[in-house]
């Protein structure tokens, strides 16, 4: 299921100083690129992995602000690379999860909330979609308007 990317003219969330640093979970090469868009033009900085398995491994690697993940990929799924994060994480760490995913079925932003993701959008996603998680999850970086 694609994102949709429709510019808005007026205010854009823009990042001041210190760029928030997104890991977005996607296996949909498509996708991909519209999510790095609408988070380049919020002023994010995005590292990108195609699968739960790799994401996992960047998450080891690099401290991330926020991780946007898609629920359904190869390899490893995003609720099982969203439970082995969670597994790993230290008493003083937590990073925000926000699950993508075309399944706006009921009941599935339970399931995300169960293997402990923070929040839900289902796609297709707008920017405004994305600002409002962006603004919300921003670890404390001052975001201005």
């Amino acid at each position: 299921t694609p994102f949709t990317f429709s510019e808005q003219k007026g205010d854009i969330l823009q990042i001041s100083e210190e760029k928030v640093r997104i890991l977005l979970a996607e296996d949909n090469v498509v996708n991909q690129k519209v999510a790095i868009r609408m988070l380049q033009k919020l002023g994010c900085s995005i590292d990108v992995a195609a699968n739960g398995r790799e994401a996992v491994r960047m998450w080891k690697q690099f401290p991330y602000d926020l991780v946007f993940m898609d629920c359904h990929m190869p390899v490893m799924d995003g609720y099982e690379a969203t439970t082995e994060i969670r597994k790993n994480e230290g008493p003083d760490q937590h990073v925000p999860i926000v699950a993508l995913t075309a399944n706006a079925l009921e009941g599935e932003a339970q399931v995300c909330a169960k293997v402990g993701m923070d929040g839900f959008v289902a796609k297709p996603v707008k920017i405004t979609d994305l600002e409002s998680i962006v603004q919300q999850y921003a670890g404390g970086k001052q975001a201005v308007v």
